[in-house]
């Protein structure tokens, strides 16, 4: 399946900033024994840990490896993988902290990909940085950007999402626009031609959300049905085939959403009442629908039933939700402690390290919003502090370690 992980990248492992997968881990006794110690993590966030002290945030978007926060005054910091500049702070060089971004501009939106980060400024302006290999920062070059660089085109966007090896943004008409690697459509201009700057999508359909997911993009029109486009092998266009789609088509169903989520190889829509639907590939447990079937569904299925949610996020192969309680629950694959539950030893109800059905997220911490990136997750909590948990080899859960953990554990500074 395709991961949140560029094939041009190789074998993490083999870089200065390799090694194998198999690092340390904090469990869930140890981070209980900390947490009731006092003072390392707190249930209801903001104290210092370990000397450090976290940022207040008012948004957090997981990527692949690395993950990126905005501020409640439009300053962004980055943290976690840099090989090709996904941080944004002018070097290559990893950081298990936030590090600001480079160029002092102030952003409303910020989209962390697998290996490139995006933002729009309250222009509307939209500046992205990182890895270029697939023309996915939009500035009319392959070069990899290290600090924000303006995409081509003079658009005004109100909307911007950053995938795998693309890009795309939404215009105040509701106008969709997607530059990168479209080999499978992913841009969804009709063509599997890539492009290095923006081109609108075909089919003069008026859009209010865009995400754009692994290879593959997906969008809500004004009247909450959702479309698909790109990849299909494992049916997460949703349109009931495996066929490759390089123009938007209807997800099946006749379903209206009010939100929507595009994963690796999987998405998921939440309607206006907070029930999620969910579709694509199901190996591990993604969609939360209590079986992996036979791997993947090509039509929508509710998730995670019995639960409603307020705010949803698809990653690269787990999924996660929070209530209008502010509870956190995710599913789908563990083997990094991406589920945030404490278990990450599992199995927990499938045949592999993964939850096939909702398991709550460790800590009792409120959240607000919650963003599922690879192999990590990171929640938004109700005070505007940023938590963390999962893999962490490149420091992408931000506490200042390269510890993976299968419980939260907070951003610092």
């Amino acid at each position: 399946m395709t991961r949140w992980l560029l094939a041009e990248s190789g074998a993490r492992g083999q870089g200065t900033e390799g090694g194998s997968r198999e690092g340390r881990h904090l469990t869930f006794a140890a981070w209980l024994a900390v947490a009731t110690a006092g003072g390392a993590l707190a249930a209801c966030g903001g104290e210092k840990v370990a000397g450090r002290t976290p940022i207040a945030f008012a948004s957090v978007s997981a990527g692949s490896d690395h993950t990126c926060g905005l501020t409640p005054s439009g300053a962004a910091y980055c943290w976690g993988y840099d090989a090709y500049g996904a941080l944004g702070d002018g070097t290559t060089t990893s950081s298990p902290t936030p590090v600001p971004v480079a160029g002092a501009l102030t952003f409303t939106v910020l989209s962390a990909g697998a290996e490139h980060t995006c933002g729009l400024t309250r222009a509307g302006a939209a500046y992205c940085w990182g890895h270029n290999g697939f023309q996915a920062i939009g500035d009319g070059t392959a070069t990899n950007r290290t600090t924000p660089t303006l995409v081509s085109g003079g658009y005004t966007f109100v909307a911007v999402t950053a995938g795998l090896t693309h890009t795309c943004g939404l215009t105040a008409t509701g106008a969709a626009y997607c530059w990168g690697q479209n080999v499978y459509g992913a841009l969804g201009d009709g063509t599997s031609a890539d492009r290095s700057a923006p081109v609108a999508v075909t089919g003069g359909l008026t859009f209010t959300t865009l995400s754009a997911g692994g290879l593959y993009t997906c969008a809500l029109t004004t009247a909450g049905a959702a479309y698909c486009w790109g990849f299909n092998f494992y049916g997460q266009v949703g349109d009931g085939t495996t066929t490759n789609r390089w123009a938007p088509v209807a997800v099946s169903g006749g379903l209206s959403f009010a939100s929507l989520s595009s994963g690796g190889d999987h998405a998921c829509a939440v309607t206006s009442a907070g029930v999620a639907y969910c579709w694509g590939a199901n190996a591990v447990g993604e969609l939360g629908i209590g079986t992996i079937a036979d791997g993947y569904l090509t039509t929508p299925v509710v998730a995670a039933r019995g639960l409603a949610f307020a705010a949803f996020s698809a990653g690269g192969q787990h999924s996660c939700g929070v209530t209008s309680a502010g509870a956190a629950y995710c599913w789908g694959e563990n083997a990094e402690g991406e589920l945030g539950d404490g278990n990450m030893a599992g199995p927990e109800n499938c045949a592999s390290v993964c939850s096939m059905t909702p398991t709550a997220v460790a800590g009792r911490l409120v959240f607000g919003t919650v963003s599922a990136g690879d192999r990590h997750t990171c929640g938004l909590s109700a005070a505007g502090t940023v938590y963390c948990w999962g893999w962490n080899q490149y420091g992408q859960l931000g506490n200042g370690t390269k510890v993976t953990s299968d419980v939260p554990v907070l951003v610092v500074q």
